[in-house]
């Protein structure tokens, strides 16, 4: 079995101290690789990304049972400030990016997450080769970027510190088709050329299954079957439950397939 830079084992988190968002949830990530993190609004999906970065807190969520392995090493009692400088960076939904500086500032800020050195133009000249726009608009506020602009510099911070580990959530969100695809292009050489593993969190099931080597599906905060990307893609039951082909235009719970009382060994 191959290496796994991150292991989530069987964790469950609560919000308010009442409400169970994550039921006993485990996946790992083998290293060098990207893992799709799927399932409908509610699953559960970004409070896993949350969980893994150490910012459950920060919602009065807690993580009650289980633990996060990065990289050999136990997070629950690091902060979310030395989590990213331990080799995780987040990119978070809605790209976030600092409005009132410039993209170029944007990218320096990132560079504070770099450990035993300082950041080199060849860090800068790195996210300029995937992301030519934004050496065109370097100068430019951040705000008044286009949201596929915006998306590019959230990957760009995230790459310019140089993790081990990326944490993408939702990075098709409001973008055009022809932006999707350029975006999923470039998040696949990152991830072949510079070797960052990545959990991707993506409701285009089809195009996160496109560029992942494995993936996930999640049902009411746990996972309901995983297995290699390939597969989960051409699987009927999957296609039926999540890739929109039930043929009748309704979302459909896994568990109302009629297949799945043999696969009932999925939700045990």
């Amino acid at each position: 079995m191959q290496d796994a830079v991150l292991e989530i084992n069987n964790i469950e988190v609560i919000y308010n101290k009442a409400v169970q968002v994550l039921r006993g949830l485990s996946l790992r990530l083998p290293r060098g690789q990207i893992v799709a993190l799927l399932g409908s609004n509610g699953a559960g999906k970004t409070t896993t990304l949350k969980a893994v970065s150490g910012l459950l807190a920060l919602e009065d969520g807690e993580m009650t049972r289980g633990s996060v392995v990065l990289d050999g090493v136990d997070t629950a009692r690091l902060k979310p400030h030395e989590l990213v400088r331990s080799g995780l960076f987040h990119v978070m939904e809605g790209r976030r990016v600092f409005e009132d500086l410039t993209v170029e500032e944007n990218l320096v800020a990132a560079t504070y997450a770099l450990t035993g050195r300082r950041a080199t133009s060849a860090d800068f000249d790195l996210v300029y080769e995937y992301f030519p726009r934004l050496h065109e608009r370097k100068r430019g506020l951040a705000g008044y970027l286009s949201g596929g602009e915006q998306q590019m510099l959230a990957i760009g911070r995230a790459l310019i510190a140089r993790p081990k580990v990326m944490l993408l959530d939702e990075p098709s969100l409001g973008l055009s088709p022809l932006l999707v695809e350029n975006i999923f292009t470039i998040i696949a050489r990152i991830n072949r050329e510079q070797g960052v593993s990545m959990l991707l969190v993506e409701q285009n099931a089809s195009v996160a299954l496109a560029v992942a080597h494995t993936g996930y599906i999640m049902e009411t905060g746990k996972v309901v079957i995983d297995g290699p990307a390939e597969k989960l893609a051409g699987d009927p039951d999957v296609r039926e439950f999540y890739l929109g082909m039930a043929g009748e235009g309704a979302a459909r719970s896994f568990r109302d397939i009629k297949h799945y009382k043999r696969r009932k060994r999925w939700l045990s």
